[in-house]
């Protein structure tokens, strides 16, 4: 009998010890509950009238008729940390999202309030950019999922979706489920609160969908960044400078911020010693006379490229037009703009080249007088704002390109897809268009002012 008394003190004491530790590595791990899993203690509800309840040790989010996006938001707000939770729709109506440094103005919208900010994206629909980062009620999309495809599938319509936020510096990663999603580099907001989003329903039969949340907790101390292995596109706006994750993955400047470093006139052997000038960080085009590289002339770089993804943001003036030109060998001694496949950037409502070529086929970010970009207006940033670009070639020759994160055009170099559009183009005059193995990148002197900043590339094997 003593000696069973004996060991079970034993086997007491040794639970008791390992409790113990548990509850100390708890304790010193740095993570700690939002939510206390019985009521909305440290919550509110703001900018709807959504309502939100606690069943079962969850958060739910019920959407009604005629309200805007509601938002259950934290009294507490928060400047670098890691964040996560589980994430639950049951319907593709159920679009929600979680507030990363989330703003409110309580006067906005006569008084109702307005929440604007970071917004961690949970979409059901088939477009599915489930955690890309949204700006809530200022910018729009900063990280639409077609700058990372494979991610499309991460979330999971009725089942419990795990995210992880990192919003650390100036710096945005997301994780959905394990998959590595998003990276955003800004800073338009260092402190916010976190915030649970029912979003406003357009039919009123998806009155009283339900979203549920569960197992919210942030780190806010201590904090351990997990680092990307897969190779994704960062939308950085920093000005031309490059995060030490996108030098570790190939990328470099084309543009140094300073000076005219890597580039000279199309056709010559200098850069031009007026129209193009370096300031505050900005490459710019002075306006002219509306020509075709009459006045100072297109800009080339000095090295050639073959398969790349060059990443660039542009700034046009009222009725302006230009051009990103890639694969341009420079051999044709033509007169007027140096020839090369070119994306097409253009004031579409007021320069007149919007309305010529073939079906749209000159308008921005198309593939100029070959393939019209496929794009919605409300991804297209106003003149004088700036707008990013990206164009792919990739190994296979296949192309393609983006305007600020949405991929509106693609095609195949010499595909005879291809070849039947430059049949019945202005370039069919010019044997094996665009079919070069290698080529300049041109930036285009249209006689129209243009600002060009942030030019990055990674050689793509």
């Amino acid at each position: 009998m003593i000696r069973i008394r004996s060991i079970f003190t034993v086997i007491l004491v040794q639970f008791l010890l390992l409790s113990c530790a548990k509850q100390e590595e708890s304790a010193d791990d740095g993570w700690r509950e939002l939510f206390n899993g019985q009521d909305l203690s440290g919550w509110k509800a703001v900018a709807g009238t959504a309502e939100f309840s606690v069943e079962n040790g969850e958060i739910v989010g019920t959407a009604v008729e005629g309200s805007p996006n509601t938002f259950l938001i934290t009294e507490e707000t928060f400047g670098d940390f890691i964040l996560e939770l589980e994430l639950k729709v049951e319907h593709v109506s159920s679009n929600s999202g979680i507030m990363a440094r989330g703003q409110f103005d309580p006067n906005a919208r006569e008084g109702n309030g307005l929440v604007y900010g970071y917004q961690i994206e949970a979409d059901p629909t088939e477009r599915a950019w489930s955690a890309g980062v949204y700006d809530e009620a200022r910018r729009g999309w900063l990280y639409p999922l077609d700058l990372n495809p494979s991610a499309k599938s991460a979330f999971k319509l009725g089942e419990y979706n795990k995210y992880r936020i990192e919003v650390i510096g100036d710096e945005i990663k997301t994780w959905l489920n394990g998959q590595e999603v998003a990276y955003v580099v800004d800073d338009m907001d260092s402190k916010g609160f976190v915030g649970l989003q029912v979003h406003s329903i357009r039919n009123p039969e998806d009155a009283g969908r339900k979203t549920y949340f569960r197992n919210v907790r942030i780190k806010t101390e201590n904090l351990d960044p997990k680092p990307f292995d897969s190779d994704i596109f960062v939308v950085n706006n920093r000005k031309n400078e490059l995060t030490d994750y996108e030098i570790t993955q190939g990328w470099r400047l084309l543009f140094n911020g300073q000076n005219a470093e890597g580039w000279v006139g199309a056709y010559k052997e200098s850069f031009p010693d007026f129209g193009w000038s370096v300031s505050d960080g900005v490459l710019t085009i002075a306006a002219s006379d509306g020509g075709e590289s009459t006045n100072a002339g297109d800009i080339v770089t000095e090295e050639k490229f073959s398969a790349f993804d060059l990443g660039f943001e542009f700034k046009l003036t009222e009725g302006a037009n230009s051009g990103v030109k890639y694969f341009v060998t420079l051999s044709e001694n033509n007169s007027g703009s140096a020839i090369g496949l070119e994306y097409q950037i253009l004031d579409d409502e007021k320069h007149p080249d919007a309305k010529m070529g073939r079906d749209g086929n000159r308008t921005l970010a198309s593939l100029y007088d070959l393939i019209k970009a496929d794009k919605q207006s409300r991804f297209v940033k106003p003149i004088g704002e700036w707008n990013k670009g990206r164009i792919v070639v990739h190994p296979d020759n296949r192309v393609e390109h983006f305007l600020n994160g949405v991929k509106v055009v693609e095609y195949v170099r010499g595909s005879q897809e291809y070849r039947d559009l430059v049949a019945i183009s202005k370039y069919k005059v010019w044997e094996n268009f665009g079919e070069a193995t290698e080529g300049h990148i041109l930036l285009q002197d249209h006689g129209d002012e243009v600002s060009f900043k942030n030019i990055k590339i990674k050689t793509l094997n």
